[in-house]
């Protein structure tokens, strides 16, 4: 078991969670709740990492944060501080790649808030904050940690984008889905196995967790 790659994979889901929870959960919302010319296109836009390949994803960041690109460049000349090949491209790449993973989940939960409930808290004279922290996202609970759930699992078995962006340095980049393929590329199969082990384990909890928030989902709004 390569334990400095598994502290690794966790630190990045972690941090990527936390930054992207905020986003999305304004995002989701925003979706949930507005009609606007051009949303069918927005949503279209925020699916488009389900259905692209993880290295193409990769390479358009690779390209577009790299040395080479002007946010690169004015990264290297004022902070002299990189992305490509360092931990925080890996965080912009969790982030970017897991968007749809975290949006759906947290729009389809306010979506089931009945639009009464609301009005009515409006009617009561609840602030539009007010109604959010005391009523809203409470209600949107189960959505909210899907997201979460599905998320952080997603970023700590990330292969592509990962190696697109950072490839395997050492306590930087080399994160347990790299290391199962260095394992299986160096004939070390039974570390690829335990390894791939711990994450197809992960997976199940990830899946039960999220199988029953969406039971609980569908019971509350039925």
């Amino acid at each position: 078991m390569d334990w400095l790659s598994l502290w690794l994979s966790v630190k990045l889901a972690a941090v990527s969670v936390a930054i992207l929870l905020p986003i999305t959960l304004w995002l989701g919302r925003s979706l949930a709740y507005h009609q606007f010319y051009g949303k069918s296109w927005l949503e279209a836009l925020i699916m488009v990492p389900l259905v692209l390949p993880p290295t193409v994803v990769g390479y358009y960041l690779l390209v577009g944060l790299g040395r080479e690109s002007w946010i690169g460049a004015l990264l290297e000349q004022y902070f002299d501080a990189q992305l490509v090949f360092h931990f925080s491209g890996l965080v912009i790449a969790s982030i970017v790649i897991n968007i749809p993973f975290a949006v759906q989940p947290i729009q389809r939960a306010f979506e089931a808030i009945p639009e009464e409930i609301r009005d009515a808290a409006a009617c009561c004279g609840m602030s539009r904050w007010r109604i959010l922290w005391r009523l809203e996202l409470p209600l949107a609970w189960p959505g909210i940690l899907t997201a979460i759930v599905l998320s952080f699992s997603h970023v700590l078995g990330e292969f592509g984008v990962v190696l697109m962006m950072g490839g395997a340095i050492e306590g930087e980049t080399k994160t347990l889905s790299i290391a199962i393929y260095d394992s299986v590329q160096a004939f070390d199969f039974d570390g690829a196995g335990a390894m791939s082990l711990l994450l197809v384990l992960f997976a199940m909890v990830t899946l039960a967790i999220t199988s029953a928030m969406s039971r609980r989902m569908l019971r509350r709004s039925a």
